[in-house]
């Protein structure tokens, strides 16, 4: 069961409903059909003979009018093309005088609309903020964190789409902490797959992820598609149809015998979205036949997870004509200028390691794309999205009052930002505690799990209680910080020991550049620090694992 999941996937599952009934009902205009300009004929045509008159044509042209036995007409000629040269010229002169006097005589118009418009929408964000609404964030972002459940009722089943492209991703023992992309955001997309594929009002639920045939990796991340078993399955097989229910599923796309880090995908996203179309395409006609009486049914959203899955997701939203949906996870703005403070790298060394400017541009489109974006935390939306120009914080206020009521907007758009904080899958976890964090003894002692002896080994002291960190070898994660405030304080080591759980590694030289960098300095600090018996930091464990690390530093505590 997922803690807080009734509210995380009734508050998702509301939002992308109030984001794709009106695309549905055909009452708002596409965004691709937007007025993005004026066009004047006149302009252009001088534009396009005076300003774009190369000098090899004119070069041309006089050859052509000079190539005449008669001097007489030779002249004529010249004489001609020169007039024409200087009537263009001087029309050209003309349209510029009358553009500039038509926008100075539409400058007192255009101030007072612009003032007009700015006092509108200050007195807006004076009621959103001290009116009937005071307090309500989902004036300010629609935030969707009070847990209704979802306006299902006009919709039978739910097809939904999510995407997220990096990693090595399957349902069951994941490798977290493998490879720098194998982390929180894996475990985050597939526990969230499987909540939302068993709740009531989904029909089925595919995360389109790489298909990866590398050597040294598991077979699994190579099949085509993986069904989802969730531990909150609530509906029957029978019931629910052939198709239905939670489903990873493989898109071949990039080399096919190698494996690509995030920053190594970006130039084949275009081919991923034409497997990924073509998947859509197949799988809408095939529910169809189920529960749509011969209808297509199409996702209900395309909701892509991290900056290059936002780009496909874009791709896929704008070909089908359907919603889509955006998490960021970790933003490259706000990773850019942490970076830059830290001074060990340029902004274009940054760039070269991490492609954080083509990054930043995705995840700018996928802002301007997207009907909801999901954040975690008021944070998130405050300080790390409002460094994009797509997001300002006080003018998403305002046009969020100015919606509510049904005023006009002024051309502005800007997505709905929803505050939904991730849920946490404990289903797998044996529950051998009482209320007070105590641990039972119902009958004979057990035999250790295999991860205790392993952890214990670096201990000479085993019985002090533990600090624990469990965190891939990535530097914002801080775990050098850790170490280096545990190496510091002389009290803190005689009273605890430290476990540090960062992956799983073979050899620190076969590891990613960054992973690598991170777990040298651990050691180094360790050997500064002379912690050596004081720290523990296993090589290898399972994600199965992890609870009975928990229940260890549980059973050392004070």
């Amino acid at each position: 069961k997922m803690v807080g999941n009734d509210n995380w996937i009734n508050s998702y599952l509301d939002a992308i409903l109030d984001a794709g009934k009106s695309a549905v009902g055909g009452d708002r205009p596409s965004l691709l059909l937007r007025e993005r300009g004026h066009f004047s004929p006149a302009r252009y045509f001088v534009e396009e003979v005076i300003t774009g008159y190369d000098e090899t044509d004119l070069y041309k042209t006089w050859l052509r009018a000079n190539a005449m036995r008669s001097p007489q007409e030779r002249n004529t000629r010249l004489e001609n093309m020169t007039w024409r040269i200087w009537n263009l010229a001087r029309k050209k002169k003309e349209l510029e005088k009358e553009e500039a006097c038509r926008l100075l005589k539409r400058h007192p118009e255009t101030e007072k609309t612009r003032i007009d418009a700015t006092a509108d929408m200050s007195e807006d964000l004076f009621e959103g903020e001290k009116g009937e609404d005071a307090g309500d964030p989902s004036v300010a972002y629609g935030d969707s964190t009070t847990g209704v459940s979802p306006k299902t009722s006009s919709v039978d089943k739910l097809y939904i789409v999510l995407i997220s492209l990096h990693g090595l991703v399957r349902g069951e023992n994941m490798e977290l902490g493998r490879d720098s992309d194998t982390g929180g955001q894996v475990k985050y997309v597939v526990e969230f797959a499987k909540a939302l594929s068993s709740s009531p009002g989904v029909y089925r639920v595919d995360l389109l992820t790489r298909q990866i045939l590398a050597p040294n990796f598991d077979r699994s991340y190579g099949e085509p598609a993986e069904m989802l078993v969730s531990t909150t399955f609530k509906n029957s097989k029978q019931e629910k149809g052939e198709n239905s229910g939670g489903y990873i599923i493989r898109i071949p796309f990039g080399p096919r015998d190698m494996y690509l880090t995030k920053e190594r995908l970006w130039p084949f996203i275009q081919e991923f979205v034409d497997g990924a179309l073509s998947h859509i395409v197949r799988m809408s006609k095939t529910i169809s036949e189920e529960i749509g009486c011969g209808h297509p049914v199409w996702p209900a959203v395309i909701h892509g997870h991290y900056a290059s899955a936002g780009i496909a997701a874009t791709l896929l939203s704008g070909a089908l004509n359907l919603p889509m949906a955006f998490t960021g996870h970790f933003l490259g703005k706000d990773k850019l200028e942490g970076l830059l403070k830290q001074g060990r790298q340029s902004r274009e060394e940054i760039n070269m390691t991490y492609k954080i400017m083509r990054r930043i541009e995705a995840e700018e489109l996928s802002l301007d794309a997207s009907e909801i974006v999901i954040a975690s935390t008021r944070q998130e939306i405050e300080e790390q999205w409002n460094l994009y120009d797509g997001f300002e914080v006080i003018l998403a206020r305002k046009l969020r009052a100015r919606v509510k009521r049904g005023a006009n907007c002024y051309g502005r758009y800007m997505p709905r930002m929803v505050i939904i904080p991730p849920g946490v899958e404990f289903g797998h976890i044996i529950h051998d505690f009482d209320i007070d964090g105590e641990e039972e003894n119902h009958g004979p002692a057990s035999e250790d799990p295999p991860i205790w002896s392993q952890i214990m080994r670096f201990f000479t002291n085993p019985r002090k209680p533990m600090i624990l960190a469990v965190a891939r070898p990535y530097p914002e994660k801080n775990i050098t910080t850790l170490v280096k405030a545990f190496g510091e304080c002389r009290p803190l080591r005689e009273l605890a020991n430290l476990t540090l759980i960062m992956g799983n590694r073979e050899a620190i030289s076969k590891m990613h550049n960054t992973s690598a960098s991170v777990l040298t300095s651990v050691l180094t600090l360790i050997d500064e620090y002379d912690l050596y018996g004081q720290v523990a930091y296993p090589k290898h464990h399972k994600h199965s694992e992890v609870p009975d690390i928990y229940r260890l530093a549980t059973r050392t505590k004070v």
